[in-house]
């Protein structure tokens, strides 16, 4: 059985190349000298005869050797493998083998441009596999192996086209880090890093974009090297939100990863503050939304209420999604102010917005009352002053929607979905505060998507509001797949 073996490459002596020669035959087809010489020394044979009885018949006259005396060509010779500094090369044994048998098999090369043909081992090895190695990058090489027995060489067999040495080429792939598959979140005036590894040969180019056009070099600077590219901003600015693709080309071959920035700051304050009315130890307020959010969703409103002798604040609601609310448990005969700030991820806004009017809290009065006192009749019919909002939410996380509500009497509150009732369902739990209504969803899923409705009724009339809420169906693609 024959074995495999590897070769470094010959061609870098031309002394052991020159000495070589001599002993492996050539292509051509052998003479009477070339047996002795193509043998090795250990496979000169004994002569037969003294040495001046050879010149006495000429070569010219001498007549061919039987071609039954050498093996015929090697059987397809084939390309294994190609590499930046080497080439495998293999073969099938000849069909005929010669009278003399076989000595072994050698493998010569020639480089593209050059007449001289090259072997790559010293001796014929009897092996059908040969790797040549320490090729220079950018080589074009012909390959050809003969089969030689002690009469000398057969004929070779060549490969068809010239083998080049270039560097392999792979595919480029872009390894996006984790905490980047979503959207990074960045506040005014931090710096932005982006380090994205990513792989291919030869040397990927590298391209970036911020939402399809080019990049403006005064404000973000990217070096890209052998395996990754970073993108860096100095001082990040709510202008550099948006999403940012890298590109990496090798040979004609791309890949492209998308990355999401955001960049928020502060929100300003409420637009406007009023005090809507104060009865008994309680005054009801109500503000419109900031103009700016920061770039970014609020969490809600911060309301803070001081008394006019102290001055000192005191928080009394936190992260409240409405923007009416009733202070209650106020003191008698005190003053109050009441201020509202605005807050998202980045914290409350720099400032707030402060009320005009001072909430008198009135003591009670002892007098007996007139008898033609006419009590003041605060029944009204049910008036939302704070409209459910359209929500999108994630499958498995509990979800609520808020709305408010104004009635006298305290109006009976109905929940619908698509305009069926869902009182009595386990899934939602319904609760209404102090005139703010919230219907919460636990572990909604893309089946809880549709229109809501929150209905206040009471013996003057009702009023209702209605939402779309929608789930995102990438749960249920999960569940179906379960």
């Amino acid at each position: 059985m024959m074995e495999k073996t590897t070769s470094e490459d010959p061609a870098c002596s031309t002394e052991e190349t020159a000495s070589e020669s001599a002993k492996v035959p050539t292509a051509e087809p052998p003479r009477e000298v070339a047996v002795s010489e193509s043998t090795g020394e250990e496979q000169v044979p004994k002569p037969q005869a003294p040495a001046p009885q050879a010149p006495a018949a000429p070569t010219t006259t001498k007549p061919a050797r039987p071609s039954e005396d050498v093996p015929s060509a090697p059987l397809l010779l084939t390309l294994e493998d190609v590499s930046n500094s080497s080439v495998t090369v293999s073969w099938e044994p000849p069909e005929s083998l010669g009278r003399l048998g076989l000595q072994g098999y050698v493998l010569e090369l020639c480089r593209e441009g050059a007449s001289e043909w090259v072997p790559v081992s010293a001796r014929p090895m009897m092996v059908t596999q040969q790797t040549v190695r320490n090729l220079a990058l950018g080589d074009k090489l012909l390959l050809r192996v003969s089969a030689v027995s002690s009469a000398g060489a057969g004929p070779p067999a060549m490969l068809d086209q010239p083998v080049h040495i270039r560097e392999n080429i792979e595919a480029p792939k872009i390894r996006v880090p984790r905490h980047l598959r979503q959207t990074y979140i960045r506040q005014v005036g931090e710096t932005v890093n982006l380090q994205i590894p990513f792989q291919g040969k030869p040397k990927p180019q590298a391209i970036w974009t911020h939402n399809g056009h080019a990049l403006d070099s005064q404000r973000v600077s990217v070096r890209t090297g052998d395996q990754d590219s970073i993108l860096f901003i100095r001082s990040a600015q709510r202008s550099d939100s948006g999403r940012y693709e890298l590109t990496v080309h090798v040979e004609g071959l791309e890949a492209k990863a998308a990355i999401d920035i955001l960049v928020i700051e502060k929100p300003g304050p409420p637009s406007s503050i009023r005090l809507l009315d104060v009865w008994g130890c309680n005054a009801a307020l109500q503000w419109t939304p900031p103009q700016d959010t920061g770039n970014t969703e609020l969490l809600g409103y911060t309301v803070q209420k001081a008394d006019k002798k102290t001055g000192q604040w005191f928080t009394v609601l936190e992260r409240y999604h409405p923007t009416t609310c009733t202070i209650s448990d106020l003191i008698i005969g005190n003053s109050y102010s009441f201020r509202v700030f605005s807050e998202n991820l980045c914290g409350l806004s720099a400032s707030a917005t402060v009320t005009k009017e001072l909430a008198h809290i009135q003591k009670a009065d002892i007098a007996a009352k007139p008898k033609g006192f006419i009590e003041r009749d605060f029944s009204e019919a049910p008036s939302f002053t704070q409209p459910l909002a359209d929500h999108t939410s994630t499958p498995g996380y509990s979800t609520q929607l808020f709305c408010s509500v104004r009635a006298s009497p305290k109006p009976k509150i109905i929940w619908m979905k698509n305009k069926m009732e869902i009182q009595g369902n386990p899934k939602y739990r319904a609760l209404s505060e102090q005139g703010v209504c919230t219907l919460e969803i636990r572990k909604p899923s893309p089946f809880d998507s549709g229109v809501y409705t929150c209905k206040a009724i009471n013996v003057l009339g009702e009023a209702s509001v209605d939402c779309r809420l929608e789930v995102k169906g990438e749960s249920l693609r999960m569940g179906e797949q379960e």
